[in-house]
């Protein structure tokens, strides 16, 4: 089985940033749509999954962090092979022709500020339309699991959340970069699937998969605050996900393999 070198996954993901700045605004905001729903869909099917599981969660609990972390993949997969834009990995695809001198900050901005937005239209519609409105988790266990995973989210220091930002979002933007390894759907799923699996086990913190579960326990009665999710969440949790997919994924690849 052949993959792709990581000095030819520099220049494909690099790639990739650039022809999104050429993409027009219509498709762009489709495509980040998308992008929100699919990993919205994945953190619900792991919520479906993992919570529940009541009685083994009793017993062991790391069991059910690992089945909730198994199944969220599904969402990057569906981004990576379906066609679809996500924010945080445009952190590490954005950096990388910019650093490269091929775009300008002001369309890296762009990119994220536009994906970050229609990522957020694409969690809420199937937090609030295929979650709320469909009531498929509105009865125990899902719905005392979602709520207890949710408001533990929302009620956590700033720079606890701000750490695990970094951390999921260094693993998700490897997980695009090893599914760029692969030459096909199998190798490609696989190489998402571990680096995922293992931020979502740990308990890090990722923004988009967050705008789904956080308002979805909102709009089903959970006892958290808009203003709460937003401060001590999405805004540590964002901040953390830029530095670890620029730095630790972008800018590392980038002087390891561009850097002339």
């Amino acid at each position: 089985m052949t993959y792709s070198r990581p000095k030819d996954i520099a220049q494909t993901f690099s790639l990739t940033g650039i022809n999104k700045t050429q993409t027009p605004l219509s498709r762009f905001a489709i495509l980040a749509f998308l992008g929100g729903t699919f990993i919205a869909f994945g953190g619900l099917l792991s919520v479906m999954v993992a919570g529940g599981m009541p009685g083994i969660g009793a017993e062991n609990p790391g069991l059910v962090k690992f089945a909730a972390g198994a199944l969220f993949p599904v969402g990057l997969i569906m981004v990576s092979v379906a066609g679809a834009d996500l924010f945080t990995s445009d952190c590490t695809g954005m950096i990388l022709p910019y650093l490269d001198k091929q775009i300008k900050m002001k369309s890296v901005l762009k990119i994220l500020i536009l994906s970050y937005f229609f990522n957020f239209v694409g969690t809420q519609f199937i937090a609030y339309f295929m979650t709320y409105q469909t009531g498929i988790i509105s009865y125990d266990p899902w719905l005392s699991y979602l709520h207890n995973y949710s408001e533990a989210k929302a009620n956590q220091d700033f720079c606890k959340v701000l750490i695990k930002g970094i951390g999921a979002n260094w693993l998700v933007c490897l997980g695009t970069w090893m599914g760029y390894a692969g030459k096909d759907i199998m190798s490609k799923s696989i190489g998402i699937w571990i680096p995922v699996m293992l931020f979502v086990t740990l308990g890090f913190e990722h923004s988009i998969a967050n705008m789904f579960f956080i308002p979805a326990a909102i709009y089903t009665g959970a006892d958290i605050l808009w203003s709460n999710f937003i401060v001590n969440n999405l805004i540590p949790a964002t901040i953390g996900n830029i530095i670890g997919g620029m730095g630790l994924v972008g800018c590392a690849y980038w002087y390891v393999y561009m850097k002339k």
